[in-house]
């Protein structure tokens, strides 16, 4: 079966984060929102006709996670990715920045410091200082390509014997990098000589693009294995955010019982049963529909590429290895962050995450989601074409 995304649902009717927070984040609801990391695209069909059989029986209470469900995740990380685990090291999480804030109360204590690698996904700081925590900031740099790497020495001159976690965001968000696996072994090692317990969010993983290939932290070695606690889950691959599901992999047992004495004190409970219903059937059933995703979604990233081709005095895409955003170099723009946000939606009129949001490194940048429809990929385009040319070429 092919899937078609030319076209999707109108979520403007919906309580749609991205469209109901318009207003209060861009002053206006005249804009195309293209900034929250969820997809403007159908959840797929087997997964919500999985839900509607679910509700031919009449009671929803509450209900353990089916060994069926983790058992379809192991069966999918094995065959996609080439990764092992066993039903013992799973945990049913509502959120990998759930799952992250215990993992920083399991292992570290107030005024410890935990790793965080900008410019990245907002919630790794803001959890870390929501738990009392200091943020050690190794910021990632960029080589003479403009490649995104780690500064491992940097990272060394940092450690003390009160660095407790590094949050590593793999694949990464927002520079849409794919760590290669000589990369992930520096930063393994690392924390393995200064008993650093790592938190990898591969939230992303199953969203790769050829020849990039993902690699688990924990399939590094036994020794990344008995140090690497792991997020996954289905609400970004298959657009189920809203079924609020993702697990936690913990596979040295030491770590796992001290972990589980906080995920028990915070009670995460067992989550929604459709939730359960919906995350097994995506992960049975939905390989040739990630498939077909990733060309879709890999034709929306050229679009905007081409385009910024043809503007590259003023603006540059970073090339993307994996997830469906877009990390834009707006600094040939010569505009603020200030007068950047306000180009994106007056003259624009789209709605982007600006860059400096992701911390201090990401000022003069912009974060575009296309995972959206071809026919509104299109759209963006034109609206972004037009505000260009209007900007530099028609003064």
């Amino acid at each position: 079966m092919n899937y078609n995304f030319e076209t999707s649902a109108c979520r403007e009717k919906t309580n749609a984060e991205k469209y109901t927070l318009r207003e209060e984040l861009f002053g206006t609801k005249d804009i195309e929102p293209v900034w929250v990391a969820d997809m403007d695209i159908d959840t797929p069909c087997f997964v919500l006709e999985a839900v509607k059989k679910r509700l031919e029986h009449p009671v929803i209470g509450y209900e353990e996670v089916p060994d069926s469900a983790f058992l379809a995740q192991i069966k999918w990380m094995k065959e996609e990715h080439g990764i092992s685990f066993e039903l013992s090291d799973m945990f049913y999480s509502h959120s990998v920045v759930a799952s992250m804030s215990a993992v920083i109360d399991a292992f570290s204590d107030e005024g410890d410091k935990i790793i965080v690698q900008t410019p990245v996904y907002p919630p790794f700081f803001k959890i870390v200082e929501k738990n009392n925590r200091e943020i050690l900031k190794n910021s990632l740099k960029q080589n003479k390509e403009g490649k995104y790497i780690f500064d491992i020495k940097d990272l060394k001159s940092k450690i003390d014997k009160k660095t407790k976690v590094l949050l590593l965001c793999s694949p990464h968000n927002p520079v849409g990098r794919v760590w290669q696996k000589e990369e992930l072994k520096k930063i393994v090692q690392v924390c393995l000589e200064h008993n650093i317990v790592i938190f990898s969010d591969e939230i992303h993983s199953d969203l790769v693009y050829k020849p990039n290939k993902h690699i688990p932290t924990a399939s590094l070695s036994q020794e990344a294995r008995d140090i690497t606690i792991t997020a996954i889950g289905v609400g970004k691959t298959f657009n189920m955010a809203g079924f609020s599901m993702s697990s936690i992999v913990i596979t040295n047992s030491e770590l796992r019982e001290k972990f589980k004495k906080s995920y028990d004190r915070i009670h995460f409970a067992q989550g929604s049963v459709l939730s359960h219903v919906a995350f097994e059937s995506a992960y049975k059933d939905g390989k040739e529909w990630v498939q077909d995703l990733k060309v879709h979604l890999r034709k929306n990233f050229e679009m905007l590429y081409e385009l910024c081709k043809k503007y590259s005095k003023y603006i540059k895409v970073i090339p993307v290895e994996a997830t469906y955003l877009a990390w834009i170099d707006c600094k040939g723009m010569n505009l603020s962050n200030s007068e950047l946000q306000e180009f994106f939606i007056k003259e624009a009129k789209l709605g982007l995450n600006p860059g400096l949001s992701f911390s201090k490194e990401g000022s003069g940048f912009m974060r575009l989601n296309f995972a959206i429809s071809s026919t509104k990929m299109l759209e963006v385009i034109k609206k972004l074409d037009k505000a260009l040319l209007l900007k530099f070429y028609n003064n």
